[in-house]
């Protein structure tokens, strides 16, 4: 309780008149409750991991998981693994790149901002990979050695694989290798179908095509020159596009059976989103068909998901 509201009021004479509000800059400010300490910290290490794309990878993986009949556990262990995975994926990218990022003015990355402690987020990024470890084994050893395999290609395209030619290898084999993590924790561990390989791993190269395009002029000034960055925008557009709708015809044509109308329209849909990201190459069209082309794989990989195996 304040001085203000403690001390009782004292009668006016009638005649005296009211007082005068005190001017704004005077007026004491109501603000809401400001968080601090661990849970300050907690949330900025949240904004540093790239949630976005760790979110998208682990629902996905946790969808896949269900849709390939690992159960309410199974499919929450495969979620946890990947989830840990992703975190320390994230965290240790901003790790490496903070010299980088600071820099370039990144005001978007809490460790190049300041807001984090190098100390924070390597703790954090070790914390999050020793936690992937046992999680991943615990779907048995097979499948956790595969999970292991593809959170060690993202770790090497940290490291150093992203300004090389080869920047696109660390995503087709932790993409190619994710359904196998599914599939190898089954009651009857066995390797997913070799089109579910072929076509998870074209999704993760397109899908790396096309998360560089944002950021593809930044990258070229700071040194970066993975392989989409080499070809420039115009033709890095056009080979996420291309590769992402070579996923869709995988995953409609190769399945045994005729596609059946669902697939034909996936097939339709995949076009026009493909042919004009071919023709507009130097708009923002490239990537945001490399978006809905995603988008439509993700599907049909997922209503796929009891043929995996």
């Amino acid at each position: 309780m304040s001085d203000d509201t403690a001390r009782p009021a004292t009668a006016r004479p009638a005649t005296a008149p009211p007082a005068a509000a005190p001017p704004a800059a005077a007026r004491p400010t109501v603000t809401g409750p400001t968080v601090t300490g661990p849970t300050r910290t907690a949330l900025t290490l949240l904004l540093a991991c790239h949630p976005a794309p760790a979110a998208a990878v682990t629902g996905f993986a946790t969808a896949l998981a269900a849709a390939c009949g690992r159960g309410p556990a199974g499919s929450l262990l495969v979620g946890a693994a990947v989830a840990a995975g992703q975190l320390s994926v994230g965290w240790s990218n901003d790790l490496i790149d903070q010299r980088r990022d600071r820099a370039a003015g990144r005001r978007d990355k809490p460790l190049a901002a300041g807001q984090l402690t190098t100390g924070q987020v390597r703790r954090a990024a070790g914390w999050a990979l020793s936690v992937c470890v046992p999680l991943s084994l615990a779907s048995g050893p097979a499948a956790g050695a595969a999970h292991l395999a593809g959170v060690a290609a993202a770790w090497a395209y940290n490291l150093g694989l992203k300004r090389t030619v080869l920047s696109w290898a660390p995503y087709a084999l932790a993409f190619g290798l994710l359904p196998a993590f599914v599939t190898l924790g089954l009651p009857d561990a066995r390797w997913p179908q070799s089109w579910v390989t072929v076509a998870a791993a074209l999704l993760g190269t397109g899908a790396h095509f096309a998360n560089v395009l944002p950021d593809l002029d930044d990258d070229l000034a700071a040194g970066v020159r993975g392989l989409p960055q080499r070809l420039g925008r115009a033709r890095a557009g056009a080979a996420a596009a291309v590769l992402l709708g070579a996923a869709s015809a995988v995953l409609v044509t190769a399945p045994p059976g005729p596609p059946g109308a669902a697939g034909r329209a996936a097939l339709a849909a995949t076009a026009l989103l493909v042919l004009p990201a071919l023709l507009l190459p130097r708009t923002r069209w490239p990537f945001l068909a490399a978006l809905g082309v995603a988008g439509i794989d993700l599907v049909l990989l997922l209503a796929r998901g009891a043929a995996l195996a």
